[in-house]
């Protein structure tokens, strides 16, 4: 009934103009998958082979019939008789044997002692046996134990056959195998632990076990009413699992879901500095991270890790100094540059299993004397074609220097350019006199981050702790092309618009983001986020030119400038235990990466995104 109201509603909707369109439809036939063949126990009584079932049935029956009324009709049971045992020879090394418990009475104990005391005697009467005997009133010594042995020879068989076992299990347990094998089974086990998760990040349907279900109609309809239920539940949890402060009227708005958490034990209490994802292989993460706990807080880890393991690092690099910055390479995918704190750089082969480091710069003279706050290497195609394309690796530091690393048989570097301070770039009123400032202690500026042009790889952008933002050059006399002024305290991140070159974010310690566009040092837009905290790291949205994310303290914010400037579409937090530190996109999903003070690395599924868009300017 209820179909045929509807029906009736949609007639009446229809105009004539409507009826008059002409709408073609198409209608095609997939491919048929069998996936079972059951032949039926069933015949038509109008296919060609139903009189001969027919018939083979009436003479069955008959015989059944007629064997309650035969006499040679009997009953019996029926055994069969197993094969004559057959006798097969076969050579093989002697079975060792070992008793794991004893009981030994006072006797034996007399034996055992005799038998040691007797012992220097009998080494005339029998060479051979001397070391085997040896040996074994040795073992029993240590041990404490005496056994009541016959003879030298039955002696010595325990012990060696232990020391054999032994021997026997370290080989088994240390084979490449044997690891191998491990490594697979904890693959299988990753896999099914971690399915659903991994089925939405990569976009696969997920794939949930049927509920066993009766053939009744009225089991069925209960059976749909259930999935409907669960359904409607798994809507509403996932509305209410990550609620926005800024809640958008429009039903299809941004919202966020957790996947999973890369943590482990030997990441608690450490800090997320830096994420970077593999060029080659989408699904390796490396996460740098710096001890808080510690006084000195001297160590570091750089952890390589995995969508097959979310609960345990494939690769892990300790340092000696906290990591605060690394980068794959991309001409060769297997070298991980790694910043750390004490200015050191090192770069580690993530193909080996071996802890040290293939290079680093504690021997060069050009070595940074303060954090390396950022590396990066960066493509050089200048005469380049093909995979001819070269890699430079530049770091940024906080004692001012922009530097070229060069690999060879030990990392040694090149300036760049160093960073001076500059003044405040205010113009001074006719009636103001000059105000004396003391010196500053150093010449030389902090650098705190850059980010080269995605076409023209010989221009970047430095910020400094100054809140200055250099546009800078590596080819030509000028190294310093211009200079955005804008922020009141260090700048923590620059970064170019991938789909708008001419535009870049930038955000602060003065609570702020602003977007600037190259031809002008006057910010375009600022951006003030809606809780009074630093603004750790910030990222274009790689599918859209509009969406841009931002984390502080506490919160991890969306803003889509095709929607509002004045407010973030998505304003949420997304861990209570820590700050947030630093965000990364994933490069083959639509889920975001979000690294806290506590040493985990979110990942947040991005629902609702908007398609793919461009500025056109």
């Amino acid at each position: 009934p209820d179909v045929q109201v509807r029906q009736e509603e949609l007639e009446e909707a229809l105009t004539e103009a409507d009826l008059d369109q002409r709408v073609d439809i198409y209608l095609s036939d997939t491919e048929t998958l069998w996936m079972l063949d059951m032949p039926s126990a069933v015949v038509s009584t109008e296919a060609e082979e139903a009189g001969r079932v027919l018939e083979r049935n009436k003479i069955y029956t008959d015989v059944c019939n007629a064997k309650g009324g035969s006499e040679s009709f009997v009953e019996r049971m029926v055994q069969t008789f197993s094969g004559a045992a057959k006798t097969k020879e076969v050579q093989c090394e002697p079975i060792t044997m070992e008793d794991k418990g004893i009981m030994v009475t006072s006797w034996d104990l007399d034996n055992s002692r005799n038998a040691s005391e007797i012992e220097p005697t009998s080494k005339t009467e029998e060479p051979r046996g001397t070391t085997r005997k040896s040996s074994k009133s040795a073992t029993a010594e240590e041990h404490g134990q005496a056994v009541s042995v016959p003879s030298d020879r039955e002696n010595a068989v325990p012990a060696r056959s232990h020391e054999e076992k032994e021997c026997h299990s370290e080989a088994i347990l240390t084979s490449e195998n044997f690891q191998q094998g491990l490594v697979v089974m904890e693959r299988i086990l990753m896999e099914n632990i971690f399915q659903p998760k991994l089925a939405v990040y990569r976009r696969f349907p997920v794939l949930r076990e049927p509920d066993v279900t009766s053939d009744t109609a009225a089991n069925v309809e209960e059976a749909e009413e259930e999935e409907d239920d669960k359904k409607k539940d798994e809507e509403e949890q996932k509305k209410t699992a990550f609620k926005p402060s800024m809640m958008s009227e429009k039903p299809a708005a941004l919202s966020l879901e957790q996947l999973w958490s890369y943590r482990c034990d030997l990441t608690h209490d450490h800090c997320v500095s830096s994420m970077a994802w593999n060029k080659v292989n989408p699904d390796l993460l490396a996460v740098g991270y710096r001890d808080l706990v510690s006084k000195d807080q001297k160590k570091g880890l750089a952890c390589c890790w995995s969508l097959k393991n979310p609960m345990w690092p494939e690769r892990i690099f300790r340092c000696e100094h906290g990591v605060t910055a690394l980068d794959f390479s991309l001409a060769r995918p297997n070298l991980l540059a790694v910043g750390m704190a004490n200015g050191c750089v090192a770069i580690y082969d993530v193909r080996s299993r071996k802890d040290g480091a293939l290079l680093d710069s504690s021997a060069s003279l050009n070595k940074h004397t303060g954090p390396v706050w950022q590396l990066r290497w960066v493509e050089q195609d200048r005469g380049a074609t093909g995979g001819d394309k070269k890699e430079r690796l530049i770091c940024i530091s906080g004692d001012g220097r922009v530097t070229e690393w060069f690999i060879q048989q030990r990392l040694d570097c090149s300036d760049l350019m160093k960073i001076r301070r500059m003044g405040s770039g205010k113009k001074k009123s006719p009636g103001e006199k000059e105000r004396k400032r003391e010196a500053p202690i150093s010449q030389q500026a902090a650098g705190m981050c850059f980010d080269f042009h995605p076409e023209d790889t010989d221009i970047y952008l430095a910020g400094t702790d100054e809140g200055h933002i250099h546009r800078c050059s590596c080819s030509g006399k000028e190294q310093i092309l211009g200079t955005y002024r804008g922020h009141k305290a260090p700048v923590y991140k620059v970064t170019w618009n991938p789909s708008s070159t001419d535009m870049f974010l930038s955000c602060s310690a003065d609570w702020s983001i602003i977007l600037w566009h190259q031809d002008s040092q006057t910010p375009l837009l600022t951006f003030t986020s809606t809780v009074t905290a630093f603004v750790h790291d910030i990222m274009w949205c790689p599918k859209s030119a509009f969406i841009f994310t931002a984390v502080n303290e506490r919160r991890v914010e969306i803003w889509d400038l095709s929607v509002t400037i004045f407010q973030p579409v998505l304003s949420c937090a997304a861990n209570p235990r820590g700050n947030l530190t630093s965000i990364l996109f994933a490069k083959n999903a639509d889920c975001l990466l979000v690294g806290d003070s506590c040493g985990e690395v979110g990942v947040w599924e991005l629902q609702n995104l908007p398609a793919p868009s461009r500025i056109k300017v």
